[in-house]
């Protein structure tokens, strides 16, 4: 995974918790936020047939969903 530059300083749960979602995603590692980077090419065509894979599986089972 490929994270941006960190977007703050030390942050607690609660105060993440509070701020608006980001597009792309960001991460929330050791107090600090770190805005993911878009997939591209190869990457979102796996995570695709990732994701259907997981689908067909775990929807049957009734034990996972994959959703993005």
């Amino acid at each position: 995974m490929t994270l941006s530059p960190q977007l703050s300083s030390n942050l607690s749960l609660e105060e993440l918790l509070e701020l608006p979602e980001t597009k792309p995603a960001s991460e929330y590692i050791n107090g600090q936020i770190y805005q993911k980077l878009m997939p591209q090419g190869k990457h979102s065509r796996i995570q695709t047939r990732l994701s259907t894979a997981i689908n067909e599986v775990g929807e049957l089972q009734q034990k996972a969903f994959f959703f993005d």
